[in-house]
């Protein structure tokens, strides 16, 4: 029977097979703790149960951490990725259009920007500081996305 908490920090560098052992260790001591409660053990024992308790959820938080990352280099290659792996985000990231999905265009619109291009007008611009004259071009592009 162990005395101390499991620490997080410990857990990580081992195995598997320790995990799995250390696991079937405190459970079976939770499991005499809680017989020892039923028959009227002492309260010192009692506030063990709810250390154990969270020793087992500790090492099981271990274990599946360890698990997910060996089941990400597993579908690494792969096309499609379990559910449960993917980025959870919120709903409508998720569904919203991808980059590519955004970026396409209709063989309308191609058509009606390659014999419609956006055209450029010299506008004269007079800055009433100094009197100095500029051209800079300007677009319609206003008047198309309207």
């Amino acid at each position: 029977m162990s005395t101390a908490k499991v620490k997080a920090g410990s857990l990580w560098g081992k195995n598997k097979d320790d995990l799995k052992k250390q696991l079937v260790d405190l459970k079976l001591e939770l499991g005499q703790l809680r017989t020892q409660k039923v028959a009227g053990g002492a309260a010192s024992k009692l506030t063990r149960i709810h250390d154990l308790r969270k020793s087992i959820a500790r090492v099981l938080t271990v274990i599946n951490a360890n698990q997910r990352s060996q089941l990400r280099v597993f579908y690494r290659s792969k096309k499609y990725l379990p559910l449960d792996l993917r980025a959870k985000q919120t709903r409508a990231i998720r569904r919203r259009l991808t980059k590519g999905e955004k970026n396409e265009v209709t063989a309308k619109q191609k058509k009606r920007q390659t014999h419609f291009p956006q055209r450029r007008y010299a506008v004269k611009v007079e800055t009433i500081s100094d009197h100095m004259s500029q051209i800079s071009f300007v677009g319609n592009a206003d008047l198309l996305q309207a």
